[in-house]
């Protein structure tokens, strides 16, 4: 097991995410199965394990929770977010907290994350009401969280006015980084940004949900033409072996093939090279299938609806690959008379487009695709719904 250094701390790079646990038929989480897996992983020198709150419908932590209770506390790291991005008023901070560490049967969060910091979020964390940071700095003075971070899904501009105010407190970040996201989600600029505040990185979506784990023939085959014994999952991972301040990459492992494969991938480290690189990203260019906007602005300047035309195209182009409701929650972000849906069709924008762009066509498009997931207020109340539930 490749393992790195995080403050006289010993982390196995590879960390079991919790998110994707395997399921029976009936959509429950396949307990002995999972217990199979944490405990291969554990032998195989996997000491980080990252749940949170709503994961499986707030059974995650109770599943891992159980299951790591089976060995000495000091011989793993847990990680657990507070759910700030989906804040109601049975969200008391103190009320959540208390219920996690019960329901993981721990004393302390190794590290504990602040879930989730976008646009809509970033106000709630930052509400002298709920008082979310502070209550989480005096937790940490406690020693109930060992090491306090955040994880996010916002754009650079709210990474950075969140760290501009609250960088002296955080002491990792959680950003969604693989070989697609690099350029699709900036995730290079990113983990720069992180990097000038000395804040290193945890990866989460390594392999994008599986897709990277699951290429074309072709693309398939030119990475095995490259690296014979390895699997298309692994590339994705040694990419990120070599980028600056990764600490932890967190997998999300659904069968015991997965765990296996992550296990062989991590037990060496065989970063790409520059050729292999240039190779990968080359393949995830053919994977975006993406609108060609420039980013110039020009539409912007005469849109008398005020809509950030490149944003939602830049969306736009993200749903074209897996539809997510982390992008329709940004679109929620937006103020309602500048989202896509108040497009009037004036073509000004397509007018003025460089590319020539027939950018009400993909806006509607982008409205389409966003009505058939559903919406962020019904996730978040059936969350809520189900937290209460298992709280009795």
């Amino acid at each position: 097991m490749i393992f790195t250094e995080f403050q006289n701390k010993s982390l196995s790079l590879l960390g079991m995410g919790c998110m994707r646990f395997p399921t029976l038929e009936n959509g429950e989480i396949d307990i002995d199965l999972t217990r199979e897996m944490v405990d291969l992983a554990i032998k195989s020198g996997v000491n980080y394990f990252d749940t949170a709150y709503p994961y499986h419908n707030g059974k995650s932590e109770l599943v891992i929770g159980d299951i790591l209770s089976n060995y000495p506390r000091e011989n793993f790291f847990l990680a657990d977010k507070f759910p700030g991005h989906q804040i109601s008023s049975s969200y008391d901070p103190a009320i959540v907290f208390e219920d996690q560490l019960k329901k993981c049967k721990v004393d302390y969060f190794d590290f504990y994350l602040l879930h989730n910091v976008y646009e809509n979020s970033l106000p709630v964390y930052k509400d002298e009401k709920w008082g979310i940071i502070d209550y989480f700095i005096e937790q940490k003075k406690q020693g109930r969280i060992k090491h306090l971070g955040f994880s996010t899904h916002g754009s650079i501009e709210i990474m950075k006015r969140f760290l501009d105010e609250y960088s002296s407190v955080m002491e990792f970040c959680q950003i969604q980084l693989n070989y697609l996201d690099w350029t699709l989600q900036n995730a290079k600029e990113k983990c720069e940004l992180l990097a000038s505040y000395n804040i290193p990185v945890w990866v989460m979506e390594p392999v994008r949900g599986g897709k990277l784990a699951n290429l074309s023939e072709s693309a398939t085959a030119l990475l095995k033409e490259k690296r014979p014994d390895e699997s298309v999952a692994a590339w994705a991972f040694r990419f990120l072996q070599d980028i600056k301040g990764v600490t932890m990459i967190l997998s999300g492992m659904s069968n015991m093939a997965q765990l296996n494969d992550n296990l062989k991938t991590f037990n060496e480290s065989k970063p790409l090279n520059a050729d292999e690189k240039a190779l990968i990203l080359d393949i995830a260019e053919t994977l975006k299938n993406s609108v060609p906007c420039t980013g110039c602005r020009y539409c912007v300047e005469g849109c008398p609806q005020g809509i950030d035309i490149p944003q939602m195209i830049e969306f736009y182009n993200e749903m074209r690959i897996a539809p997510t409701t982390n992008i329709t929650m940004r679109i929620d972000a937006v103020p309602e008379e500048s989202q896509p849906k108040s497009c009037i069709n004036c073509q000004s924008c397509v007018n003025i487009c460089p590319q020539r762009i027939d950018i009400p066509t993909h806006l509607a498009d982008l409205v389409a695709i966003s009505n058939k997931l559903p919406s962020w207020e019904l996730i978040s109340k059936q969350r809520e719904e189900a937290a209460i539930k298992l709280r009795g």
